[in-house]
């Protein structure tokens, strides 16, 4: 399946539940890829995340049997997964600045632009736009030690990237010198899903060690196989690094022939790391087939 393709069939495996729970794992599954890949791929291409689209499609819903039919309040807010009519109101007076029932009594006058629906001429159009081509990479085995955390990515609601990721970094980088057979120069960011499934990542900050020694208290390690790499030039703050994985997850991957093997990504901080400094480097690479 081609990734517009997926992301196509995830969209109306939602739009067909509209009025149901969804689990996001279930939309992942009916797109044929992981949940955090899925995720990732959405939020490149439409540049929110997938419950907060669900939500917007829920309200978009909910206008339209608002101005089209006389279905009940109480109805339609069930229907948009309010558990009651009041916070149904409350969030359509926070969005819209006027209660359901004020809305309804416009008849046929909608004073809201309809929300852009992420279909196929949609993710065609971001599909469009010019890209860059990444340095393609043959690179053996890495084998990796360091620290790691769990955390939420960008793509989830939870999103707790600025609460973890700075902190373990911080606590890893003046301990490089308790690494054994460490290959100076270069560290790395790993991430990827947890082994457990679900919403939750993992992060590893490591450094490349040129065979298996003992381990510093606290650290683990970690191998990975020899792969085929597209590897990214970030230039900036980490900050905006987000915007950089956008652009790949969405530009690149669908324009191109190569395929990602859903192993983990690879941020990589060389000397040309400046943290602070609009001429910072950090390269973003991810697995190919």
């Amino acid at each position: 399946m081609q990734y517009l393709e997926a992301v196509q069939a995830g969209i109306e495996f939602i739009e067909a539940r509209l009025e149901e729970d969804i689990d996001l794992a279930e939309v992942a599954a009916a797109a044929r890829m992981s949940q955090w890949h899925f995720q990732r791929i959405f939020k490149g291409l439409t540049r929110e995340t997938l419950m907060a689209y669900v939500r917007a499609r829920r309200m978009a819903r909910a206008l339209e049997r608002l101005q089209r039919t006389d279905d009940r309040i109480i109805e339609i807010a069930l229907g948009a997964g309010f558990e009651s009519q009041a916070s149904f109101t409350r969030a359509f007076k926070k969005t819209y600045g006027l209660t359901p029932a004020a809305y309804r009594r416009l008849g046929g006058r909608n004073p809201f632009p309809k929300k852009l629906r992420a279909d196929r001429a949609y993710l065609e159009h971001l599909q469009a736009r010019v890209t860059l081509e990444p340095e393609i990479v043959a690179q053996p085995a890495l084998r990796l030690v360091g620290l790691r955390t769990r955390f939420f990515g960008s793509g989830s609601e939870k999103n707790n990237v600025a609460a973890q990721l700075p902190g373990l970094w911080a606590a890893f980088l003046p301990r490089l010198g308790e690494i054994s057979g460490r290959v100076p120069g270069v560290c790395y960011g790993v991430v990827g899903p947890a082994v457990d499934g679900g919403e939750e990542l993992e992060y590893h900050a490591v450094a490349e060690v040129s065979a298996q020694a003992e381990l510093p208290p606290g650290m683990v390690e970690l191998v990975l196989p020899a792969a085929t790499w597209a590897r990214f030039l970030h230039r900036g703050p980490p900050e905006a690094l987000d915007h950089t994985v956008d652009y790949v997850y969405s530009a690149w991957l669908l324009a191109s022939a190569r395929r990602h093997t859903f192993g983990p990504d690879l941020e990589i901080y060389g000397p040309a790391y400046a943290p602070g400094s609009e001429t910072s480097e950090i390269g973003y690479a991810i697995p190919i087939g």
